[in-house]
């Protein structure tokens, strides 16, 4: 029989959580601001070549950036709704209890570590 996480250690990885997702969030607007594409000035400049492309450079990253923080903030929204609904902590593939190392680790994970181990094969 599966045990259960304990409801204290539930509310504290809430908490973890929902500053993880602000923290996210914050760190999303000012990699936005960040963004030379951003500039209003950037379309009507003539910089050089060289200019142009660390321009690029630079919002692609930061788009990467953003795309790997707003992928991180629907995990975390999703372990958010598991703990509102009392399905936290319970591996989306074979049901078992997801060790609590593991979520103090990685407090969205949505397997246990066999079944991660075996979606990325």
């Amino acid at each position: 029989m599966d045990k259960r996480l304990p409801k204290k250690f539930i509310l504290e990885q809430k908490e973890k959580l929902e500053k993880e997702r602000k923290r996210s969030l914050d760190q999303v607007e000012s990699l936005k601001k960040d963004d030379p594409f951003t500039d209003p000035d950037h379309a009507s400049d003539n910089a050089a070549i060289d200019t142009d492309v660390r321009e690029q450079v630079g919002h692609d990253t930061i788009e990467a950036e953003i795309k790997d923080l707003e992928r991180r903030i629907m995990d975390i929204d999703i372990a958010l709704r598991k703990i509102s609904r009392g399905q936290y902590g319970i591996c989306e593939r074979c049901k078992k209890t997801i060790p609590q190392a593991r979520l103090k680790l990685i407090p969205e994970a949505a397997f246990d570590i066999d079944c991660e181990k075996k979606l990325r094969k």
